[in-house]
């Protein structure tokens, strides 16, 4: 049993691996290439091995799961060969101590209940939109600008209300967002992110499932294995209802909770953007519970 959470462990970091060597070009870390044609995307095996000063067999091991206990020079080594950021650097030393650790079963989803004071301090935050959400991004609570400045979400069921599946079935996501391929590339970032460390996890398992099946843009970026993404300050939204509206944007861990996040915007008084979020605080249905959301085509009668 133990051997076989290993492997699994294993596996994950060889995937990481493998996708981090394709997506790094010779010429990136100062190797020369023949005018012959390489067959291999980015880096070949052998010459990540020779970067990191490792044995080409000792790296094939480690990129087909074989190898679950590379050592911290080892680690370090092969990101500086790939030129990880800090970010994926650290993801990297967390897929190998996870490969190493023997874990019994898989954790449970955790619960999806807000407590009633991060409640009352979303509704004390209006006109500002503002929402919690899971580590694996189901929209969990929200003030009515929160849950309206996402247009359309209000259409599905609560428990259907996730921000990854917005951004790539949702019909409104495209337009609604100028640089959704920026945005969804921070998306699949976190979620690859929580795989890292809880790749077996309920919750991320059945989103990913679903998404991989339903979105080809989703297969696509999933398989890049990138695990940052650019985390913007401001954010523009062209809104059907109040136009272009253009946000200061802040996202902060809960202290307590499992893993999740208070995300909140912000606009100075006084100018457009803020007489937009304040008409769109005012016409937004109410997302409290026991209070079933007007559909948008509705609104619109």
């Amino acid at each position: 049993m133990a051997s076989e959470q290993s492997s699994d462990g294993g596996a994950e970091l060889g995937r990481f691996l493998r996708a981090r060597r394709t997506q790094t070009a010779p010429e990136q870390v100062g190797l020369k290439v023949g005018a012959g044609l390489r067959r291999t995307p980015g880096l070949r095996r052998e010459e990540l091995a020779t970067l990191t000063g490792i044995s080409i067999d000792y790296y094939v091991r480690l990129e087909r799961g074989k190898e679950t206990r590379p050592s911290p020079s080892v680690v370090d080594a092969l990101a500086r060969a790939l030129q990880l950021d800090d970010a994926e650097h650290q993801h990297l030393r967390e897929l190998a101590a996870r490969a190493a650790r023997y874990a019994p079963e898989p954790p449970p989803a955790p619960s999806r209940s807000v407590r009633p004071h991060l409640k009352l301090l979303l509704e004390a935050m209006r006109p500002n939109p503002a929402y919690i959400v899971s580590r694996s991004m189901d929209l969990l609570a929200s003030n009515p600008g929160g849950l309206a400045l996402y247009a359309g979400l209000d259409d599905w069921p609560a428990t259907q209300r996730n921000l990854a599946r917005y951004f790539f079935l949702h019909p409104a996501a495209r337009e609604l967002f100028p640089d959704w391929d920026i945005q969804t590339r921070a998306c699949i970032a976190r979620l690859r992110a929580l795989a890292g460390t809880a790749p077996d996890a309920p919750d991320l398992t059945t989103l990913v499932g679903e998404l991989v099946l339903k979105s080809p843009d989703f297969a696509r970026l999933w398989e890049r294995y990138d695990v940052t993404g650019r985390k913007a300050t401001h954010k523009t939204f062209h809104h059907p209802q109040v136009g272009a509206i253009t946000l200061t944007a802040q996202s902060m861990e809960l202290d307590g909770t499992p893993g999740q996040r208070l995300v909140a915007y912000a606009a100075e008084p006084g100018t457009p953007d803020h007489d937009a979020l304040l008409l769109l605080d005012m016409t937004a249905p109410d997302p409290g519970p026991g209070r079933r959301p007007i559909p948008s085509q509705e609104r619109a009668k």
